[in-house]
């Protein structure tokens, strides 16, 4: 018995395939100026569709909806079934804000009150 499949079959059925991976993926990747959505992402790396996406290639941005989740640099790995795949070199989470250049202790103040007014209520 043979599992042969037609070429027309088989395109139908990736395009099909990959409709559905876009309508279920929040994650975008944003390249000079052009978000494009994520079909499958994975610990190093991730896929987008092969036809519609440029050829994608050093630093990108990950966005969740709107949120930024990370910056990473890419290398292309291979393309199959209608979907480009790509690997991390590096992947750098992002956060809201600046990193800290000192230790902060977990008990620690949030802020200290000033002495304005100590005197007149003495």
């Amino acid at each position: 018995m043979t599992t042969y499949v037609p070429k027309a079959v088989q395109e139908a059925m990736d395009a099909a395939r990959v409709s559905g991976l876009k309508k279920k993926s929040r994650l975008r990747v944003a390249v000079e100026g052009g978000y494009f959505p994520v079909l499958r992402s994975w610990e190093n790396g991730f896929s987008v569709e092969e036809e519609f996406v440029p050829q994608l290639r050093g630093l990108v941005d990950l966005y969740e909806g709107s949120r930024h989740v990370s910056q990473c640099l890419i290398v292309a790995s291979e393309a199959e079934g209608g979907e480009m795949r790509y690997e991390f070199k590096r992947e750098t989470a992002a956060s809201d804000t600046a990193p800290l250049d000192f230790y902060r202790a977990p008990n620690a103040p949030v802020g200290l009150l000033g002495n304005e007014g100590a005197e007149s209520r003495l």
